[in-house]
């Protein structure tokens, strides 16, 4: 089928004008490389392995995972947990 003949605007073809319009732009994040395809399993395991060592902690009333060390088996799963959260902060 034969295509119509477009319709000018002060001179210009409307293909013209729409070209101007949709121009693409530069973004923001167009430098910025994206994330290895590892960092997203890595940040999950830290923050299930840390929710998993204070959930042990705290069944077994402060004497596992590591027998001994007491309370400072809470900040060893806090860490892991905000190592993971830290991890989250920079995925792209």
């Amino acid at each position: 089928m034969p295509e119509s003949r477009k319709r000018k605007k002060n001179g210009k073809s409307v293909s013209q004008i729409a070209e101007k319009k949709t121009e693409i732009k530069p973004d923001w994040t167009e430098g910025i490389k994206p994330s290895p395809s590892w960092w997203a399993p890595v940040f999950c395991t830290l923050a299930i392995i840390g929710l998993i060592w204070l959930a042990i902690y705290y069944m077994w009333s402060a004497q596992y995972p590591i027998p001994g060390i007491g309370h400072w088996n809470m900040g060893i799963g806090l860490g892991f947990i905000f190592a993971g959260f830290l991890m989250v902060m920079r995925w792209r």
